[in-house]
């Protein structure tokens, strides 16, 4: 398995990047956010995951490993594939996924091509375990958004205006009812 790809940037499409490392040319596919961030840069380091099936032999690269390590928890549901992770991925970055799955919210999921509201809740179902079992401050982080984001969502607003409202909240702004107040006086500006 190739866990990690550093060479020269020969050139990128759509959806992929082909990166030269000593002569051979990788073709890997990205993301969104991947693509924006790899835009006019000379050389890459990726983390990937190389994905084989009886047809396709296939690399899928990724800027930091929190990225990866969400695109393999997709890619392990059924009907989730790399095409849809990548998708999910390209909407959202990995703590706002742990965040929508931990409070059931499958109204990201569904925004991707192919992701329908069934698999979205399927998607809920079997992560929200694995998700809140994951270590580390960005899971507790997570975890206090999507309880603030709850709150907000039973004062009335949408999620997405909630979701748009703790973005600007200070990181270092922990307490839960802090956020909350930070979060009102955005949406109040």
């Amino acid at each position: 398995m190739i866990a990690k790809i550093t060479g020269k940037i020969a050139f990128f499409r759509d959806n992929y990047v082909v990166v030269d490392v000593s002569g051979v040319g990788y073709k890997i596919f990205v993301t969104d956010f991947t693509m924006g961030k790899i835009a006019g840069k000379k050389e890459i380091e990726l983390y990937t995951h190389t994905y084989v099936r009886e047809d396709t032999l296939s690399l899928y690269g990724f800027l930091i490993p929190d990225e990866l390590e969400m695109f393999e928890l997709l890619i392990s549901i059924s009907g989730i594939g790399p095409k849809a992770a990548v998708g999910i991925l390209s909407i959202a970055e990995p703590k706002t996924i742990r965040a929508a799955v931990i409070s059931g919210d499958s109204s990201i999921l569904t925004r991707v091509s192919g992701v329908g509201k069934k698999t979205a809740e399927r998607v809920i179902l079997e992560l929200k375990n694995r998700i809140a079992e994951l270590p580390g401050e960005d899971q507790r982080e997570a975890k206090a958004d999507s309880e603030a984001i709850e709150a907000l969502v039973s004062l009335g607003y949408s999620v997405s205006q909630a979701r748009e409202a703790l973005k600007s909240v200070p990181k270092d702004e922990k307490d839960m009812s802090g956020r909350i107040k930070a979060a009102l006086k955005n949406l109040g500006k």
